[in-house]
């Protein structure tokens, strides 16, 4: 029978309940199981596509071209699987999907109502992502914290599905805040045991607690918590924040949380085999010294607004054996005056993705920077589109040079539309999801891929102009990457000889990077900047 894993949060948003989640699909993947993970987020939008990194994080995309919310990249990097567009619903999509139901007559003239068609509709989806995915056990995140209105009826419906499916093939996970009091130097359990309770209303029953803490949780709070929330002393598990999240595994393991798991579920016990984590973890800890990296970005006031581009930096800092230390800065402050200043303890430069026109010519005057000074620089999606607008504009001597995004009526556009996206809806013109890319031999990318033929997760509208290709390579861009047909250009770099590692990719490779499997790219990039 299949088994399904919800985990609730209480008292606060942000405890880490995504962290826990693909922790103890980790633990349960090891034990041989098939694992998927899914989120379902309480907000009105239909996917967090059109929302401002600064509101909600980056956008996470899949192989299938979803475009969802940053936790899936938690999933993904430690369960090590490739999830679908069914790992992530929203209200927004709930209602949309409901409504149009409705209005194609589907529901036979009934009144549509929360109950049962809006958690009819959850329900349906949930159990379909375990059906395409044909998992052991499904691990389902809830957003948002017990007590919001707008989680209601998601909760509703995995009250439900608990009840069809039978609560020996059910467990309820509740991650709640148990926070320390400095001035009586003491762990409060109260906001737990209200969260436990407003849970219990609703008429779900936490088998798990998992109490989030900066500091290990004293033996009698946890005894007191399983007191008052009527759970095993065993299923009280204590996640203390880490200098590292990929321990957090082994701690809950070395808490025996995924034995209780397994019991409750009645699953067989078999020995989880986590030797190769452990292994990882072990080299994270023997990296030694340092080496600073600028990341030039339009949004670095919310630094989750990069998230899987500094996960993937510290994938590749396990290789190089050294930590990898992000500075920060702002496109707008970079100005040709500003720039030595503000690169001069750098080893590199990493500009990543991002839409529309501010901080365009800092990060211009940055790109500019690196390749005159020889300093390590990959462009990421926007990114390798600022690489051939400087290029353009410095080395071509077409100062103009832009892209049609930034100047509609631009003589020089380097970066366009494609004829057949011309007059289409932003919508339908965005290339999202797996596309395959050609590798060209001798070439830095060929180097660290050592593959013909690869395959990188898009999310951009605007592409690299045939007209002045040919313009380009004469003048010494070399042409790494394109599309198997060879219409799109898909990466682009200069020689060694001029620049140790001096590329952009219109795809983003982060979002495949794994603790286990760094992205070949963010290695050589690293690598190239402890040279």
């Amino acid at each position: 029978m299949r088994k399904f894993i919800f985990v609730t949060g209480g008292v606060v948003s942000g405890l880490g309940k995504g962290i826990t989640a693909a922790s103890l699909g980790r633990l349960l993947k090891n034990r041989g199981l098939k694992i998927t993970s899914q989120k379902l987020d309480p907000y009105m939008n239909v996917d967090p596509g059109t929302m401002s990194p600064y509101q909600h994080g980056e956008v996470f995309v899949t192989e299938d071209g979803a475009e969802t919310d940053l936790d899936l990249g938690h999933y993904e990097r430690f369960i090590d699987e490739n999830l679908t567009k069914y790992s992530n619903l929203t209200s927004g999509r709930v209602y949309w999907n409901v409504l149009n139901k409705e209005r194609n007559g589907e529901y036979l003239g009934q009144t549509v109502q929360i109950i049962p068609h809006v958690t009819n509709e959850i329900k349906e989806f949930i159990l379909k992502n375990q059906n395409e995915t044909g998992a052991d056990v499904s691990i389902v995140e809830i957003g948002g914290t017990t007590g919001d209105i707008e989680s209601q009826p998601f909760l509703e419906a995995i009250r439900q599905l608990a009840l069809e499916v039978g609560r020996r093939n059910c467990l309820f996970i509740h991650v709640c805040l148990v926070p320390y009091i400095t001035g009586s130097d003491e762990f409060k359990s109260k906001p737990t045991q209200h969260s436990v309770r407003e849970l219990q209303g609703l008429g779900i029953h936490p088998d798990i607690i998992v109490a989030r803490s900066d500091k290990e949780i004293p033996k009698d709070i946890r005894e007191k918590i399983s007191l008052f929330c009527n759970v095993s002393p065993d299923c009280v598990i204590s996640n203390t924040t880490l200098p590292c999240l990929y321990e957090v595994p082994i701690m809950l393991h070395e808490q025996k949380m995924d034995d209780v798991v397994c019991r409750e579920l009645g699953i067989e016990d078999t020995k989880v085999r986590l030797a190769q984590w452990e292994k990882l973890v072990s080299y994270i800890y023997a990296r030694k010294g340092e080496v600073q990296i600028a990341l030039v970005g339009k949004y670095v006031k919310l630094h989750d607004s990069y998230l899987s581009i500094v996960e993937a930096l510290n994938h590749a800092s396990f290789v190089a054996g050294k930590n990898v230390k992000i500075k920060w800065i702002d496109s707008d402050t970079v100005t040709p005056e500003s720039a030595p200043k503000i690169f001069e303890d750098c080893a590199g430069i990493i500009l990543p993705g991002g839409f529309g026109m501010r901080g365009i010519e800092g990060m211009i005057n940055a790109c500019q920077y690196a390749r005159e000074n020889h300093l390590p620089y990959f462009g990421i999606c926007l990114g390798m589109q600022i690489l051939v607008i400087e290029f353009a504009r410095n080395v071509l001597g077409l100062k103009d040079a832009n892209s049609r995004e930034f100047n509609e009526e631009g003589k020089h556009c380097v970066i366009d539309l494609m004829e057949g996206q011309k007059g289409v809806k932003k919508g339908g013109t965005m290339r999202l999801g797996k596309y395959p890319c050609k590798v060209k031999k001798s070439t830095l990318m060929h180097k660290a891929y050592a593959s013909d033929l690869i395959e990188e997760r898009h999310r951009h509208r605007y592409e690299f102009s045939n007209e002045y290709r040919k313009q380009m390579e004469q003048a010494g861009l070399v042409i790494s990457g394109t599309s198997p047909d060879e219409l799109l250009v898909e990466a682009v770099e200069l020689s060694e000889k001029e620049n140790p590692f001096f590329m952009g990719v219109q795809f983003h490779p982060e979002f495949k990077s794994r603790p286990n499997k760094p992205q070949p790219l963010f290695v050589e990039f690293v690598k190239s900047c402890c040279k």
